[in-house]
């Protein structure tokens, strides 16, 4: 049987659309080719903007027209937070941002037994991380690996926290033994990767909670993986141990951060309930060229939130200049439903 499968939005999606294609396999899947028949789509959607919305509903749409016999299966943030939506558009199969593995076992049943499911569960409900293999399928040289889930932040833009639930982390011992295993397959780079990684708090074997530093530190130690780099980190979860371990293996450890930083106003970053302001992160950024030769930086940027003045937004352009990023996304302020930003005041 022939799969489609499309991600959209975060790396921790990339991740998990690679491990359901690590699930499916064994129950003879196989990624469609040109020309091949198409039985199984799978879209993994997203809600962290009204567009990743509306880009997931499109994709929804897109490929259930283009193969109309195929089973049209949807997980993901986007429908967490509205299945009834995603299966009035097409979806068979409707799952949210829980189990991967529930829903490959949901897709065999709705292939089995030809009827249409839905099952999402309640994201703060989920205490327990799930163990998944390693995103690292069929060839790539590059392996996502999810360590961390859940966001605690509440910024008040942001509906994805209530997508995902609370903060959990993989322990220590499991995210070694998956980059040894991404290593014997012959992927040379591991990609660490999480809804809030920075938040990442695994226990050791000793039963002793550890954190992103120290795990990284226990990569570089205990595996010979010849590269690893670190996905989006929330700069108030930057440490100078972290920086410092960075700096200790140039060879190994990329030397790029992806920090978020919003806004280049404190004002606006109070009102986003960001626990920094510009001060502060700009230090940050100067303490990590101070420490990591050639190190580089890209970031997210947030325009149009409530209440933005001209002087605001010229704040975040001399922000800009000043970090000198080497790459940047942009998004037009989303008002979402259910989130503490769509009751504030926008008189501009």
């Amino acid at each position: 049987m022939h799969y489609i499968i499309t991600a959209l939005g975060c790396k921790v999606n990339q991740y998990e659309a690679q491990a359901i294609e690590t699930l499916l396999h064994p129950h003879g899947f196989t990624a469609a080719g040109e020309g091949d028949p198409v039985d199984l789509i799978v879209v993994n959607t997203c809600a962290v903007t009204a567009e990743g919305g509306r880009k997931s509903r499109q994709m929804i749409r897109k490929l259930r027209e283009e193969h109309p016999q195929a089973l049209c299966a949807v997980c993901g943030c986007w429908s967490q937070l509205s299945p009834e939506d995603a299966a009035a558009i097409g979806a068979d199969v409707v799952h949210g941002s829980g189990s991967k593995q529930a829903f490959v076992d949901d897709i065999l049943r709705a292939l089995r037994e030809h009827t249409p499911v839905t099952c999402v569960d309640n994201p703060f409900r989920r205490f327990d991380f799930e163990p998944l293999p390693a995103g690292a399928a069929y060839g790539r040289t590059r392996a996502m690996l999810k360590i961390q889930d859940g966001c605690n932040h509440r910024c008040t833009y942001c509906i994805v926290w209530k997508a995902r639930g609370p903060e959990r982390s993989v322990p220590v011992e499991s995210v070694l033994e998956q980059v040894r295993e991404a290593q014997e397959a012959g992927v040379p780079e591991v990609v660490l990767t999480g809804v809030n990684l920075g938040a990442y708090d695994g226990k050791s074997a000793t039963d002793e909670h550890v954190e992103i530093d120290e795990l990284l530190e226990a990569i570089m130690e205990r595996t010979s993986i010849p590269h690893v780099r670190i996905s989006s980190v929330e700069p108030m979860d930057i440490s100078e141990r972290l920086l410092k371990v960075m700096a200790r293996y140039p060879q190994r450890i990329a030397p790029f951060l992806h920090l978020p930083v919003q806004s280049g106003s404190d004002r606006l970053l109070k009102e986003m309930n960001r626990h920094y302001n510009v001060a502060q992160y700009m230090d940050l950024i100067r303490y990590a060229k101070e420490k990591i030769p050639g190190v580089t930086f890209s970031s997210d940027i947030i325009v149009g939130f409530p209440g933005e003045t001209e002087e605001d937004f010229a704040a975040t352009l001399d922000l800009i200049r000043e970090v000198g990023y080497m790459q940047l996304f942009t998004f037009i302020y989303s008002k979402r439903t259910g989130t503490k930003a769509a009751q504030l005041p926008d008189p501009t």
